[in-house]
């Protein structure tokens, strides 16, 4: 293998990143449901430093969060394809989106568990020592 043939496997690997972070970019800026996830997200991390939350807590923080977006990116994927191929109504290209979103909500819901097994007895404790004084 010659130094080209490096090169240029190491512009395709560059170049998939950047189809990439554009693709993340554009459904950034277009989709309201990606964009609430993010600000949870947000949320989430602060909350998570301000309660110095264990290791173990921060993994299932982390999956919560990256799961929930790389389902929203997924669901929004399928709706476009879906809308690329028909503009009519459909029986089943209703289907399709509405699967799609369905689990986004699957894994919303789970991560919304996750967040109240981690921070409900946090917050229940840091009341519980504003109730003191």
């Amino acid at each position: 293998m010659g130094l080209k043939d490096k090169t240029s496997k190491g512009s395709r690997w560059r170049k998939t990143f950047v189809y990439a972070w554009q693709g993340l970019m554009d459904a950034l800026g277009k989709e309201k449901n990606l964009q609430f996830h993010f600000v949870f997200a947000s949320i989430m991390v602060v909350c998570s430093f301000i309660f110095s939350i264990s290791r173990t807590e921060w993994l299932f923080v982390i999956l919560s969060i990256f799961g929930v977006i790389a389902l929203e990116l997924m669901n929004t994927a399928v709706e476009r394809v879906v809308d690329l191929v028909t503009k009519e109504y459909h029986p089943l290209a209703k289907q399709a989106k509405d699967i799609a979103a369905a689990s986004v909500l699957v894994y919303a819901f789970m991560s919304v568990i996750i967040g109240l097994v981690i921070f409900l007895p946090k917050v229940i404790q840091l009341f519980e020592k504003w109730l003191v004084f």
